[in-house]
């Protein structure tokens, strides 16, 4: 009887799914409503895993894109993030004063989508002015391929404008932006890899509440 007794309660515990500490996946948070069809408007919550079984709310990140000014990379942001592509990635890179870094699968810096894009940047040959400040969202790619881009984005956390001309930006952050601080700050290893996942729990369309 007890050998049961303990089966059954391994059973049940394995059968529980993740508890996340904070708000409900179906309530926003700030003035922004879910949206059934694209938008220029993303909200991504973050959570960052605890341990085994439990994740804690970290914070919404609004993004408003411009596809006026990369709209190959826009296009390409919005397929992905209608797909649910990602849902449950992990923010792999975080270098504080610099910027965070996701959209990998791999969650290692070697993965993507499987479409590359062209690079929407001056040194490629296409006019983009918007400037990498606090709070802008632009696509990572490898240093040697201007057309490598495919998933992997980054927010920039403190100015980097070095990096206009040679980077597509393509939208900013509009609400949040003390999601981003805190995801800056959090305890990272030697490459710059948080030391608990900081994940992007969804990544879904949203419109200003009107």
């Amino acid at each position: 009887m007890k050998k049961f007794l303990a089966l059954a309660l391994a059973l049940m515990m394995l059968a529980l799914p993740l508890v996340s500490c904070g708000k409900k996946e179906d309530i926003p948070e700030g003035p922004y409503n879910f949206s059934e069809t694209e938008t220029d408007y993303v909200r991504l919550r973050v959570v960052q895993q605890i341990n085994v079984n439990k994740t804690e709310y970290v914070g919404e990140i609004v993004v408003k894109l411009e596809p006026e000014i990369a709209p190959v990379t826009v296009a390409n942001f919005k397929k992905l993030v209608g797909e649910g592509f990602y849902n449950g990635l992990i923010f792999h890179r975080v270098i504080n004063n610099f910027m965070i870094q996701g959209g990998d699968p791999k969650g290692t810096g070697m993965g993507g989508s499987d479409e590359n894009i062209k690079g929407e940047f001056a040194s490629n040959g296409v006019e983009n002015n918007l400037s990498h400040k606090r709070g802008v969202i632009s696509m990572a790619r490898n240093g040697y391929d201007m057309d490598s881009a495919s998933s992997q984005f980054f927010i920039v956390h403190q100015d980097s404008t070095y990096l206009d001309g040679d980077y597509a930006a393509f939208g900013a952050v509009v609400y949040g932006i003390e999601t981003v601080d805190k995801v800056a700050k959090v305890s990272t290893n030697a490459n710059d890899k948080p030391y608990k996942n900081v994940i992007i729990e969804s990544a879904k369309f949203v419109t200003p509440a009107q």
